[in-house]
């Protein structure tokens, strides 16, 4: 057999990073990524768990794929095989299905069921994990911004969440070698890092105390070459007072935090176990703002959690427009097998459930326009990352250090991978702008530089 392979990655910017990881693993063991259009001897499902939709998606796809290459090889990897692999083996569609400790040798179970012609299902307890595992290295990436895996896992155990059941506990990357895959990513052009994890706030509590966030950024930043740091999702206890220190004054971490909120009712956010009070959150938000004004707060909320009123969640929809979230990500709760919310009584209808979603998707629109219309006329630092065609006309985009989506008109010459652009208008969920002149170009107010 050809050995090309595909890879399909779903959920979380994690999941993303790691399906980057398993093509480099499969690359240094003599295999090829399949060209668009062309079949594959192997697709691999890298697939989520995080709700009932995740899977149904993973499924079609997993019956899709059987369906119309019979003859490939397929794998089902991912969160969903670490909590749901006898639902997939039940499928009858899959040759492997591998947990997530079992990635790492994916290349050689593939081998295997080539020469013994066996199904292979390799799930271990993953509650055992003690150590970080990387698939492959950082500098496998080829876009501009790239991602970097500092820590896995979670052990604060939401009552909604299958995350700490599928990931295991809290496990860092040693600060040292994350430092040298940031020295290398750098090195290898990457303008933008991001900082990525299950739970990036806990980054070394395995560790010690001389592992945690702040002290990372600090030895990130201190690296020589031209770039900027993006941090990724960090709950709302986990802002110490270096990390604030770090926010106020380091410019080339990127002016954008996501700080998942879940709830806008204290008594829905007791019940999910999340520790903290909707007068807490509204505190950090505001001494964020205060140190970085304009900056960008992403968050997450859930709603039809079991029990919650319409009271609750009209309490939700007023603190969410108070918080003036530049970009919200909705979702219904979804009852997760070996949640203590899954057997709660009180458990509130699909259809109710999706009607609140829309109601406060409807809000998170209008948050978005607000936050991205304010910056008309604005200039912002622009990274480069592709180009794209919106409406049958070709652009330039790419991100803000504040993470607005920008598109600029397509020139002969791309933009450079860092520079300045004036925003004209902001339209069908872009900011439509226009690269400033060379004599504009300055960015020593918005980004570190050696």
């Amino acid at each position: 057999m050809n050995k090309t392979f595909r890879i399909f990655s779903f959920g979380c910017k994690v999941n993303q990073e790691e399906g980057y990881g398993l093509a480099a693993l499969f690359t240094s063991k003599g295999w090829q990524e399949a060209m668009p259009g062309k079949e594959s001897a192997l697709n691999i499902v890298n697939a989520c768990a995080v709700t009932q939709t995740a899977e149904k998606k993973a499924r079609a796809l997993i019956r899709r794929l059987r369906r119309e290459n019979p003859a490939s090889l397929l794998v089902v990897s991912g969160c969903y095989a670490q909590v749901a692999a006898e639902q997939i083996a039940a499928l009858n569609a899959v040759d492997i299905i591998a947990g997530l400790n079992e990635r790492t040798i994916l290349p050689d179970l593939v081998e295997q069921f080539l020469l013994e012609k066996q199904p292979q299902l390799k799930v271990a307890d993953i509650s055992k994990n003690a150590a970080f595992i990387s698939l492959g290295p950082a500098r496998r990436q080829k876009r501009a911004r790239a991602y970097l895996k500092i820590e896995d896992g979670c052990g604060q155990f939401c009552h909604y969440c299958i995350i700490p059941l599928a990931r295991g506990p809290v496990r860092s990357l040693p600060l040292k070698e994350v430092v040298a895959e940031a020295r290398e990513l750098v090195q290898a052009g990457h303008k933008e890092l991001v900082l990525s994890g299950i739970h990036i706030g806990a980054y070394g509590e395995d560790l010690g105390p001389e592992h945690n966030l702040s002290s990372l950024i600090e030895n990130i930043l201190a690296l020589p070459g031209e770039f900027r740091l993006r941090l990724g999702s960090i709950e709302p206890g986990q802002f110490s007072a270096d990390l604030m220190r770090l926010w106020a004054y380091e410019q080339a971490i990127c002016p954008h935090l996501h700080i998942p909120l879940q709830s806008g009712s204290d008594r829905v956010l007791a019940a999910m176990n999340r520790n903290y009070l909707t007068a807490d959150y509204l505190s950090l938000l505001t001494e964020l703002r205060g140190k970085r004004p304009n900056c960008a707060i992403t968050s997450d909320v859930m709603v039809g959690y079991p029990g919650e009123s319409t009271e609750d969640f009209a309490k939700t929809l007023a603190f969410c427009e108070q918080m003036a979230f530049a970009r919200l990500h909705v979702f219904p709760y979804s009852k997760r097998p070996g949640t203590v919310a899954a057997a709660l009584p009180n458990q509130i209808p699909n259809k109710e459930k999706e009607r609140r979603a829309a109601l406060l998707g409807h809000l998170a629109n209008k948050l978005s326009f607000v936050y991205a219309s304010s910056f008309i006329g604005a200039e912002l630092e622009y990274l480069h990352e592709q180009q794209i065609i919106i409406q049958e006309q070709p652009y330039f985009s790419g991100h803000s250090a504040n993470y607005l989506s920008l598109l600029l008109p397509l020139s002969p010459q791309p933009p450079s991978d860092l520079c300045m652009v004036k925003v004209q208008e902001f339209r069908e969920g872009y900011l439509f702008a226009n690269l400033l002149n060379s004599a504009a170009q300055s960015r020593s107010s918005s980004i570190r530089s050696s």
